[in-house]
């Protein structure tokens, strides 16, 4: 029921305990702005949000804690009223990209081909690492990108402008797409390197495209397996090779000696 200040509506939970939820109608749009324990602190978000929707002098970067408001709904609400789109995450969509504001000291860029999937996709931080909820699964945003979980910053891959929360697509750089696969420079050539992990890492062989080189981590871990090891490799998908262009270029492949021969001991 409507509590006794505007915006606010008095309800109560299972146990029978009150509690005060806020909202707001902007632009013919009910927003939820929340629940909260006390009438005024309903209230005071309410107003809140009034001034945010009404005074486009105030900013996202405005925000300072505490306030009646989370942040996440402080970025949601400024970005209704400036750019007409209302999104539950906190995004703020700008020209050609759009921020996703973390919290106001972590940022990340993206372009604006992603909003859809952004708009339903909550990030997270675990570390260093952004993460999405997908099917139940945590996934790192990197993914989406060609990037994989394993891959190392500066190594694998880069951001081009140094900006380590710039994901637009023009400002990564992809060195290394594939498992165990490295791109090097030996005597002057530049080589794609193979390495697979046993109980230390073991070359599988040089080749002169990733293609080759991802196509022959494969063979590699696929003859560990016959010859008994029971570490659980992945595979190298290669997107852009049929599966008769890919068996035609397994056959053509050599791996390193040291692979072919090692075997191991059957467990008791």
């Amino acid at each position: 029921m409507a509590g006794g200040t505007s915006g606010v509506y008095k309800t109560t939970k299972k146990d029978g305990s009150t509690y005060y939820r806020a909202s707001i109608t902007y632009r013919t749009r009910h927003i939820s702005l929340g629940s909260y324990d006390t009438d005024e602190a309903a209230h005071r978000a309410y107003i809140q949000a009034r001034l945010l929707l009404n005074d486009t002098g105030v900013g996202v970067l405005d925000y300072h804690a505490p306030s009646a408001l989370p942040f996440e709904k402080w970025v949601s609400l400024i970005n209704f009223r400036d750019n007409g789109l209302y999104i539950a995450n906190p995004i703020y969509i700008m020209r050609k990209m759009f921020y996703y504001y973390l919290n106001p000291d972590e940022i990340l860029k993206f372009d604006a081909d992603e909003l859809f999937y952004y708009s339903s996709h909550k990030i997270q931080r675990r570390g260093t690492h952004y993460f999405v909820a997908d099917y139940g699964m945590q996934v790192n945003i990197l993914n989406r990108y060609g990037i994989r979980s394993y891959a190392v910053e500066g190594r694998d891959y880069f951001f081009i402008n140094g900006d380590l929360l710039d994901f637009r697509i023009s400002n990564l750089h992809i060195v290394n797409r594939y498992i165990g696969v490295t791109k090097e420079v030996h005597h002057g050539r530049t080589v794609y390197r193979t390495r697979i992990h046993i109980r230390g890492n073991y070359i599988v062989g040089d080749y002169d495209t990733e293609e080759k080189a991802a196509a022959a981590y494969n063979i590699a871990a696929d003859l560990l397996e016959k010859a008994g090891c029971k570490k659980n490799y992945p595979r190298n998908y290669i997107e852009t090779l049929s599966e008769n262009e890919y068996a035609m270029l397994c056959q053509s492949l050599v791996v390193s000696k040291k692979i072919c021969e090692l075997r191991f001991p059957s467990e008791p």
